[in-house]
């Protein structure tokens, strides 16, 4: 498997490899990692679908990627997927998808249309002050000390940042600034989290910079990821002929280790309940999703909070994992990841409203008509002052296809759910779907005499706790993480947030994909390189507009002497350009 940059393999159909039609594969999980790995089987190493199997715990497909409830008991989302234009797996995969909206289309297609009509932008990116726009929203607030803590970061080894947290590497003047606000609200960083992820991201992500003070980088689908992601790929892969097999949840995959390379030779499950496997050979392909950001995920309601469950027993994804890992230390470390659920956790809430009353709110506050069919907050909206660090969405509505004219659907989060609220208090995972929608008109700045009447009679409001939320943010060194296709293996490759593939971010859609396929083009050598991660750190074009962007449009001190010396180079053209002198 190869990296490549341009687009001279971008559009190669690969040759066919040897003996395919042979072989079979074992996918367990069922969500984006494991769709896309079978979708990569049947494009690119023209595997026969039928001989694909997918193994889900669940009753549906997406992982993740959810969506579901109705308009009389409320609607339900977990979370939602901010996206870019450069996730080049992603799109590489979903080219190949057939939308099921826009006639003669792909889901990349229709996503690409409708973001083009219909870019995003956050009207008002954070509040304060009971409903009021953040005063200095405008700037990001770093000191010049700060600036330097993230040059030094994204200059970091990798290998000398092993089991450090951001705390450890960014000091207080950064954590001050609205850098770290919106940053954080934006990808559900906290303090305790991996410096190696934060910087990742900073490198992954120094194009998003010139987006944080009003997320116009961000891209977004129609509806909510299941009907608009998750449902195409389970859709096209059905009707390929993959076997979608549900209430199978893998207990162990055992693996020979004695010789020099690593066969998958069985995979264990209960099946309802029920013990059962497989026992696979080395010509057939297993691929195996180790951990889940939503595993023990628990839905409350209006007047029930969301139940706090970390239990790990057999069936759990995470005991899958730890029973992989004992049989070699290249699978990687678990309990890294899964071993301390208090800082793994956030919670979620998505609110229905009954009336008039929450809709009308939202569009005084963005400027924004609701019921438009366009961008209203694209992305989300911070209460800087929160207690929680709550932020809320609202989404091109409707949010899903089953919406009635009138009805709105928000979802709500919360980074710090174990601490009293400002107007309900009580921490936030205590908290009835009621009492998370008074928190929420609190900081919107409903008067107080509306709160309880509003939060009561206006809306539905389903919490979520998570408490595996952000495990792939924790503290990590090298080998925590197996790499997608570990030293030796034969036939076993992992998938998902929890596997290894350099220079990528977690907790994004485009890691799954890129997990998928570099699974699938590694095992098959398949004859096509995978995209590269997007260079944009090694773009000295990105970095220009990313240093602008820090400094908030102030010139680099010194910028004449500094304009003297490259008068009449292009160097002085792009420091120009980008404002910097």
């Amino acid at each position: 498997m190869r990296y490549a940059h341009s687009n001279f393999e971008a559009f190669v159909r690969p040759a066919k490899p040897s003996g395919i039609e042979s072989r079979s594969a074992w996918i367990v999980g069922g969500g984006l990692a494991g769709m896309a790995a079978a979708a990569f089987l049947i494009r690119d190493a023209q595997m026969t679908p039928s001989k694909i199997t997918i193994l889900e715990a669940s009753d549906a497909n997406g992982g993740a990627l959810d969506g579901a409830g109705n308009a009389q008991t409320g609607w339900l989302i977990r979370g939602g997927r901010e996206m870019e234009e450069q996730f080049q797996c992603l799109w590489d995969l979903y080219r190949s998808i057939p939308s099921l909206e826009v006639p003669d289309a792909s889901v990349l297609d229709e996503f690409y249309r409708l973001n083009r009509v219909d870019p995003s932008s956050s009207p008002v990116r954070a509040m304060c002050g009971r409903g009021k726009p953040l005063p200095d929203r405008d700037s990001l607030t770093l000191t010049g000390k700060a600036r330097r803590e993230i040059i030094s970061l994204i200059l970091a080894d990798e290998e000398k940042l092993g089991g450090k947290t951001i705390a450890d590497v960014l000091s207080d003047d950064f954590m001050k600034s609205n850098f770290w606000l919106f940053w954080r609200s934006m990808f559900a960083f906290e303090t305790w989290h991996s410096a190696i992820e934060m910087k990742r991201y900073l490198a992954r992500f120094v194009h998003q910079i010139l987006g944080l003070k009003d997320l116009h980088t961000l891209k977004f689908t129609k509806f909510n990821q299941q009907e608009s992601l998750s449902k195409p790929l389970a859709t096209w892969l059905s009707e390929k002929g993959v076997v979608f097999r549900h209430g199978v949840r893998a207990t162990n995959v055992r693996i020979d280790t004695a010789a020099a390379r690593k066969v998958a030779t069985r995979i264990d499950w209960l099946e309802n309940g029920q013990p059962g496997g497989v026992d696979v050979n080395t010509s057939d392909l297993v691929f195996v999703t180790n951990g889940s950001m939503v595993e023990n995920s628990r839905w409350g309601d209006h007047h029930t909070p969301a139940p706090v469950d970390t239990t790990i027993g057999e069936g759990n994804i995470w005991q899958l994992w730890r029973n992989i890992a004992a049989q070699d230390p290249a699978f990687g470390r678990p309990d890294v990841f899964c071993g301390d659920a208090a800082k793994s956790r956030w919670e979620s809430a998505t609110v229905t409203t009954l009336d008039a009353r929450i809709p009308e709110l939202v569009q005084k506050v963005t400027g924004r008509d609701p019921f438009s069919g366009r961008t209203v907050t694209g992305g989300p909206i911070t209460f800087q002052d929160s207690a929680w660090l709550m932020s809320w969405v609202v989404s091109r509505q409707p949010h899903f296809k089953g919406q009635p004219k009138g009805q709105m659907v928000a979802w709500l989060y919360g980074l710090f759910s174990d601490v009293p609220g400002d107007y309900v208090k009580k921490p936030m995972q205590d908290c009835t779907g009621e009492e998370i929608t008074r928190e929420w008109l609190f900081h919107m700045g409903v008067p107080m005499d509306q709160i309880d009447d509003m939060a009561a009679t206006g809306a539905i409001t389903h919490p979520c706790m998570m408490p595996f939320i952000t495990a792939q943010f924790m503290p990590r060194g090298p080998g925590d993480r197996p790499k997608v296709v570990p030293d030796g293996s034969a036939n076993l490759a992992f998938l998902g947030q929890f596997a290894e593939t350099p220079r990528d971010t977690v907790f994004t859609t485009e890691y799954s994909v890129r997990t998928a396929m570099e699974a699938v083009y590694t095992l098959l050598d398949i004859d096509r390189a995978v995209p590269e991660v997007f260079g944009s750190i090694y773009d000295v074009r990105m970095l220009l507009q990313a240093a602008a962007e820090l400094r908030d449009g102030k010139k680099v001190p010194g910028s004449g002497l500094l304009h003297h010396l490259t008068d009449g180079t292009e160097i002085d053209n792009l420091l120009d350009r980008y404002g910097l002198i």
